[in-house]
């Protein structure tokens, strides 16, 4: 394994990210809660939830679970290999094992859930309660999804609900991940620097710290909170906001004595379908950012070289 990934790293700040009771989206307080939505998706990028209404057993068993996953032999892991982006299941240790130079320091498991009925049955089979665990679990992500984007995208002053139907037949991906501890750990990266395809990000982590997102130029450790879900805005989101909205980068550290657990969510439109900057939001004092891009486009960036020099978003400004 490459170990040159962990350069430059800053453990010495650490900051607490905005957070969003989601209770107050049902009360008095729903204008307020839009206001400090907006400025934390413009501000951070991420933001942390609490109130968010998904039962604490079902965080339990879906961490437990993945656990036990991972802890199976790796014999048993390995048959869900693969290299296809598009497979109901990948099991791996890289972004991308065909190109990738660095090795991170990290397990994953990519469960497609779209559409669920389809492609449950490729899902991993043991440990035997996997299937029904994360099943429940991916339920819950959809419609908190659903509940963030109504929000989202009235903080915009959009009143357009074509995009929200959109979502009703939109991918959703399940990515686990396990960071082994590791002997070193500054000479490594759980997952180096990078920004999330897709709208929203919600993502499930234990109590040890490990992400980092880059503010004003530094990167900095977000404090866990118990209880609560980080949420980060997506490439797709900065696009469809024209730029209001900040996809930022973010990367995971290791850890010497603990290995971590942490699950994320990633939703969008359906992979076939456009996204592009909304109407509403371009103007002569805000002209458009960026072009139109789908799943295809994506696919072909990360198979590029340019994807070693800039990130999918970039590749996507208008000049």
């Amino acid at each position: 394994m490459e170990t040159n990934g962990g350069e430059g790293k800053n453990n010495k700040l650490n900051l607490e990210l905005p957070i969003i009771d989601l209770s107050d989206l049902q009360s008095n307080n729903r204008s307020q809660t839009l206001k400090s939505l907006a400025k934390a998706c413009e501000e951070y990028g991420f933001f942390q939830v609490t109130n968010h209404g998904i039962p604490c057993d079902i965080i339990s068993s879906v961490m437990d679970v993945s656990r036990r996953f991972f802890e199976l032999p790796f014999e048993e892991r390995a048959k869900y290999m693969s290299t296809d982006m598009r497979a109901a299941v990948r099991y791996g240790t890289s972004f991308n094992q065909n190109i990738d130079g660095i090795f991170c320091w990290r397990d994953f498991l990519k469960l497609n859930c779209h559409p669920l009925l389809d492609l449950l049955p490729y899902w991993p089979s043991t440990p035997i309660d996997l299937r029904e665990k994360i099943v429940s679990y991916a339920k819950h992500m959809e419609t908190l999804f659903f509940m963030l984007m109504k929000a989202i995208i009235e903080s915009l002053g959009l009143a357009d609900e074509d995009i929200l139907n959109e979502f009703e037949d939109g991918s959703q991906l399940m990515v686990i991940n396990c960071y082994p501890w590791c002997p070193e750990p500054d000479l490594t990266l759980g997952i180096p620097p990078h920004s999330d395809y897709g709208f929203l990000t919600l993502l499930l982590q234990d109590s040890i710290q490990g992400l980092q997102i880059m503010s004003k130029g530094e990167w900095v450790t977000i404090e866990p909170l118990h209880g609560s879900l980080v949420i980060n805005v997506g490439d797709h989101l900065e696009i469809f906001s024209n730029g209001r909205y900040k996809s930022v980068l973010h990367r995971v550290l290791v850890n010497p004595t603990n290995s971590r657990i942490s699950i994320a969510s990633l939703h969008s439109l359906p992979f076939e379908n456009i996204v592009r900057p909304s109407p509403q939001l371009i103007n002569e004092e805000n002209p458009r950012r960026f072009k139109d891009t789908d799943f295809a486009a994506f696919l072909e960036y990360i198979s590029s070289i340019e994807h070693k020099s800039k990130s999918f978003l970039e590749s996507r400004k208008l000049t």
